[in-house]
């Protein structure tokens, strides 16, 4: 198997045993020299079947191009069809990190429900690659509705949940000392009418004391513009830059969906932004194509325009799509005056980077 020794964004990225990535709305840490990138297993997933996931994935790597596949960290349940880790069951975005208290890595999965609803799955380890312990199912934090999500830890150890308040703004709150539950105390931010303007897929990172949220708009797995944000605090206020995205002529992000930013070890400033391009069969759409008709999915003024228009937008709309062959794009984040900027690049290496 050849070796990579550059990133490729937009191309089929294959494992050190020539298989396709699978961690798909996925996070990167680093432990002890060695990063672990996981994320959603799509290998399974199809339009013809009934299955979402197949459990959570995990690689190793430690020169961010070559992944070792570590296997399935967190299993599906085919035999529990009341689990959320059901493979119909559709989770999303898993998000794990470390307790130095209690010594353990909590991992948050988001489910969304058969009644629209959606919840949080919470397990937790004593080891990055498992095995994982269910210790809360069901969740609605803070009561509500919470769809995609970021977990981040501060310095000294409390530890914040930034998530979709579903289709209406998006709320960070504190989570409690062991990191599974919320508690009580949170702060809203980004409230909009509905999709799709509504900020999902919250991706927090910091930088020289200044916190940023990488958000996206809420159209399904077609791509639409990202937004960043930046605060003092953890709570904010967080004013609004715009779109990180330069040069970006079909205003999709450059047909990616950002789900987590994460820096560089050694490097001095290199962050690097990981996207998936759920759709790479779709290069030819453009985000202004379809904003409106997710506008008037939510409105409760055109509910009877939604069957022409679901007709007129074919199989675009699909959001059951052939996700196992979904890709990535990873770019480096350069910094100006006007905040966080993502320039295209076909290919490039961190060794470029101070």
């Amino acid at each position: 198997m050849e070796r990579y020794e550059a990133f490729y964004p937009g191309k089929v990225w294959l494992d050190t045993d020539g298989k396709r990535i699978q961690a798909h709305g996925g996070s990167v840490i680093y432990i002890d020299g060695t990063y672990y990138w996981y994320g959603e297993n799509k290998e399974f997933t199809k339009p013809d079947n009934d299955i979402w996931h197949w459990g959570v994935r995990c690689y190793s790597s430690t020169d961010l191009y070559n992944w070792k596949d570590e296997g399935i960290i967190i299993p599906p349940e085919p035999d529990k069809p009341e689990s959320s880790l059901h493979p119909s069951a559709c989770m999303d975005r898993p998000h794990i990190i470390y307790n130095r208290r209690t010594k353990k890595y909590v991992c948050w999965l988001k489910i969304m429900n058969k009644d629209q609803t959606q919840s949080e799955t919470v397990l937790t380890a004593d080891s990055i690659l498992g095995p994982y312990t269910l210790v809360k199912e069901n969740i609605r934090p803070l009561g509500m509705s919470a769809g995609d999500f970021d977990l981040a830890v501060a310095d000294d150890g409390k530890a914040y949940y930034y998530f979709e308040r579903v289709h209406s703004e998006t709320i960070c709150a504190d989570l409690t000392d062991d990191y599974t539950d919320v508690t009580g105390y949170y702060s809203t931010h980004f409230t909009h009418s509905g999709p799709p303007y509504v900020r999902e897929a919250t991706a927090h990172f910091m930088r020289k004391g200044k916190h940023y949220l990488l958000t996206s708009g809420t159209t399904g797995y077609l791509p639409n513009p990202s937004e960043v944000a930046v605060a003092d605090t953890w709570h904010g206020p967080y004013t609004v830059l715009g779109n990180p995205h330069v040069g970006d002529v079909s205003n999709t992000s450059f047909h990616s969906q950002i789900s987590s930013v994460f820096k560089v070890e050694g490097k001095r400033d290199l962050y690097i932004a990981c996207a998936d391009r759920w759709k790479p069969d779709s290069m030819d759409t453009k985000y202004e194509d379809y904003a409106i008709v997710f506008e008037k999915m939510f409105s409760p003024d055109s509910r009877e325009e939604m069957a022409d228009l679901f007709k007129t937008m074919g199989e675009s709309m699909n959001i059951k799509d052939d996700t196992s062959i979904a890709d990535y794009v990873w770019l480096p984040i350069r910094f100006t005056d006007d905040g966080p900027k993502i320039e295209w690049i076909d290919s490039w290496k961190i060794e470029d980077y101070e």
